[in-house]
């Protein structure tokens, strides 16, 4: 493998020294909970699309794409390249993604005794195979490697062998080129979700020889809620003085804009308490009543500790606005799941991605730790309406600054 490096002639989008943001897009990890941030991006595509035209994709607007486990899959739909140089996917085709293949991915066993089989299945191995998702990955994104995004992205993934985090970022690419690896390996290494889908390894080498190996699992494990990991990439890119980024300084966050979408989750349920897991064993933290209490837990808190974090450092910052959160913590039964991917489940995510549209904008109480309505923040949709408006202005201002500090309006 040759490693060519990262230049400005791989991105669609201007670099953020022609304008005023940053921009960031996060997308959590969730399994087939994928549908409810699909639903919302192909209504923030929409949006750009009415404002300028309809070839606008998300790659076009965003200077980082951040994703984990499923999020990093959307990641790599939305950023990687087709032979026509544009997004492999538009926003609105990664509903009807998950719809098709959901099913392949995670076959549902039925009957009276399918809850029993499933339970069974994760005591003694991976619930699933991944032999149908590994190929459809490497089908759909071929021979693309990290540095071939059409904008740059950040996978969070958990190596098992050496019990730490690696992170693929397409800004690590000229400073440690083994990293660059095909976008395949690195979806399906963040989507190993333990106790679903088995641990993956590969290998990776750059045009010097150098050699590394991977062992991978669910990036859930290590950043289930990737927003602050993106933030913490481009500010060490701010530190370097990379001069895409110059001359921003290292901490001016104020002109941070971030959208930042969760999967939905159960939270607000009460399904455990301390009463029950009082009296769990490894048994009953990894399997209760088709669950997987410490799994849910680690994730959830990964994610709320992020939001919690961005909230704290937007509002010191007076920078509320450039800062949309949407998560629905109000989803129940099989809805919460992450591999029941029966049709009557798979369509239920898609009215709650529609319905997570129409609810108002929500924000953490920093003292009570609640989340509340945003006063005057309208909707979710209002919001991302908005947040379009923002995204076309300044790649409209960056296009004209671009024009005019090259000595032309080419690319």
């Amino acid at each position: 493998m040759e490693n060519t490096g990262r230049t400005r002639s791989h991105v669609n989008v201007r670099p953020p020294n022609c304008g005023n943001l940053i921009t960031i897009l996060s997308i959590d990890g969730g399994g087939i909970r994928g549908i409810i941030p699909g639903v919302i991006l192909a209504y923030l595509e929409s949006q750009l699309q009415e404002l300028d035209g309809e070839e606008a994709r998300i790659a076009d607007y965003f200077d980082v794409i951040a994703g984990t486990s499923t999020g990093g899959l959307i990641t790599a739909m939305l950023a990687a390249p087709n032979e026509n140089h544009r997004p492999l996917y538009a926003a609105k085709d990664i509903v009807p993604f998950y719809l098709e293949n959901s099913p392949k991915i995670f076959p549902q066993i039925g009957g009276p005794f399918g809850g029993v089989v499933n339970a069974f299945k994760t005591l003694i191995g991976p619930g699933y195979d991944g032999k149908y998702v590994q190929q459809l990955i490497k089908s759909n994104l071929g021979s693309t490697r990290l540095h071939q995004t059409l904008t740059s992205i950040v996978v969070p993934t958990f190596d098992i062998k050496i019990l730490q985090p690696v992170i693929f970022s397409t800004y690590q690419v000229t400073d440690n080129p083994v990293v660059d690896a095909l976008l395949s390996d690195i979806c399906i290494g963040t989507s190993a979700a333990p106790t679903f889908l088995p641990a993956y390894y590969f290998k990776n080498s750059d045009a010097q020889g150098n050699e590394r190996e991977f062992n991978l699992i669910d990036g859930g494990i290590a950043a289930n809620n990737p927003t602050l990991v993106a933030v913490s990439e481009v500010t060490k890119q701010v530190m370097k003085k990379n001069p895409d980024f110059f001359p921003i300084k290292p901490m001016d966050y104020g002109r941070f804009l971030v959208i930042s979408l969760g999967t939905g989750s159960d939270k607000n349920e009460h399904t455990y308490n301390a009463k029950m897991a009082s009296k769990w064993g490894v048994f009953g933290w990894l399997y209760y009543k088709g669950s997987t209490p410490l799994i849910k837990a680690v994730n959830q808190a990964s994610a709320d500790m992020v939001d919690f974090h961005n909230s704290v450092v937007f509002q010191a910052l007076h920078s509320d606005d450039n800062y949309l959160r949407i998560q629905d913590d109000t989803l129940t039964g099989a809805l919460s799941s992450v591999a029941t991917a029966t049709k009557q489940n798979l369509d239920n995510l898609v009215k709650v991605g529609e319905e997570v549209l129409k609810k108002p904008v929500l924000r953490v109480n920093l003292t009570s730790g609640d989340y509340e309505p945003v006063e005057t923040g309208g909707t979710n949709m209002d919001a991302l309406t908005r947040f379009a408006k923002l995204l076309s202005d300044e790649r409209k201002l960056r296009d004209a600054n671009f024009g005019r500090m090259s000595g032309s309006t080419s690319y």
